[in-house]
């Protein structure tokens, strides 16, 4: 590590570990309660869309648009989210996105027509913008590249664990909640679903250290030497610091691309599973909601286990690479056995999909975070976010249109495995063999 030996008389390996440890403990649980919340607010319209689009008398391609437009809001405030957050902290930068998408969830309740709808998703783009970047961001104040990848899967684990959480939950609320109140079901789940993150932005307030030495139960020493390994980094002459360089950086750019495709796969098993689940001939909002976080389980393991995996051996591009072929197998076998009415092989197949996918995060995060630090890791950090979630309305919309076009889920469901093929092939042609 970059300033190790610098720090060893005053730092033995077991003071360092357990240094990262008490931040690991006392951070990564916070802040995956935080994105299950987030993502859970941003893709709970796959459980309402299940009576939604009936009540509403949307279509899926309305649905589709909907569900993607999203990504809109959240592709043009990106950036600008992230480079506040390095200018006035995370703490406020975090808070404020909580508890504005909290309401901005919790607004839904309100929608009648096609227009409200994108323009509630689309605002919820916007509010929620910064928040996955600014953690990432966050997270290289607190630890030293060579643990990365491990920590990133960590937090990562966030995605796979509301999938599992949030399904079940989506999937009761909507079972039990019908009418209650003069509500929908589907609008309970927006009201249920979205008290809680403005709650948990509140908390932030009071709980998020900003930066090491702001955190008091770290020792002293412990601050000094977390915070001169970052810092020793920052001075890493292979690095670069400024956000004009990042933007000109062509593997910047090759990252946002690599990005595009895996976030595409993560879309469709996000806004798509519980369809893709009713299409396998599961019945009842509960029972699918059950069935979904089977593919979200396995996901969490995979992704813990290729981050600890990839930091152990120091080799990220494989990692990567191999996790989005297995997802653009697990899809295309999705679609296949789905247009055969092979239910439980299509459902072997999804879980297999979203071990790939999810997978591939927690190491592809650790590619630009290894030569970008500073404003330049703010700013390309949020602009590869920023252009790689474009896919979340890319995937959604097509994947609608093909199923409005073909009657059918399997044309959407290639078509995103194609994009997850060409994930692998530009980490492999791109991306350096040592990161």
């Amino acid at each position: 590590m970059t300033g190790s030996s610098d720090l060893a008389p005053i730092a033995s390996a077991d003071q360092r570990n357990e240094a990262y440890r008490k931040i690991t403990v006392r951070l990564i649980p916070f802040l995956v309660f935080l994105f299950v919340l987030a993502w859970v607010d941003r893709v709970n319209v796959g459980f309402a869309k299940l009576q939604m689009l009936q009540d509403l008398k949307f279509s899926e391609a309305v649905y589709g648009l909907g569900a993607g437009i999203f990504f809109i809001g959240y592709f043009l405030f990106e950036v600008p989210s992230n480079l506040l957050l390095e200018k006035i902290g995370a703490r406020k930068t975090l808070a404020r996105i909580t508890i504005l998408w909290g309401l901005a969830s919790m607004a839904m309740i309100y929608v009648k027509t096609p227009t409200q709808f994108y323009a509630l998703r689309f605002l919820l783009g916007v509010f929620e913008a910064g928040f996955f970047p600014g953690v990432v961001l966050y997270l290289t104040y607190w630890f030293p590249a060579e643990r990365r990848a491990r920590i990133n899967g960590l937090f990562m684990t966030s995605f796979a664990i509301a999938g599992v959480i949030g399904g079940p939950v989506a999937g009761y609320i909507m079972s039990r909640m019908e009418s209650v109140g003069g509500l929908a079901n589907w609008q309970w789940l927006f009201v249920l679903e979205g008290i809680p993150s403005i709650l948990a932005g509140i908390a932030v307030l009071m709980y998020l250290p900003e930066k090491p030495r702001n955190a008091h139960w770290l020792s002293g020493a412990e601050q000094e030497l977390v915070a001169l390994d970052i810092e020793a980094e920052a001075h890493d002459p292979s690095k670069y610091a400024g956000c004009r360089e990042a933007f000109a950086n062509a593997r910047v750019w090759i990252c946002a691309a690599i990005y595009f495709c895996v976030v595409a796969g993560n879309a469709t098993i996000a806004f798509w599973s519980p369809s893709i689940i009713k299409a396998m001939g599961v019945q009842g909002n509960f029972q699918i909601g059950l069935v979904s976080a089977i593919p979200f389980l396995a996901g969490t393991i995979a992704m813990v286990l290729n981050g600890v995996h990839s930091d152990r051996h120091g080799e990220r591009r494989l990692h990567c690479a191999l996790a989005a072929l297995l997802a653009a197998a697990g899809l295309t076998l999705t679609g296949v056995f789905l247009g055969r009415h092979q239910e439980v092989f299509a459902l072997i197949a999804l879980t297999a999909a979203s071990i790939g996918i999810l997978a591939a995060f927690p190491v592809f995060w650790s590619m630009p975070s290894a030569f970008l630090i500073g404003t330049a890791a703010a700013g390309g950090i949020a602009l590869i976010n920023a252009i790689g979630n474009l896919a979340g309305f890319v995937a959604p919309y097509m994947i609608g249109w093909f199923k409005v076009h073909t009657g059918q889920l399997s044309s959407g469901l290639y078509f995103v495995a194609v994009l997850e093929a060409c994930a692998a092939i530009l980490v492999l042609a791109f991306m350096p063999k040592k990161i």
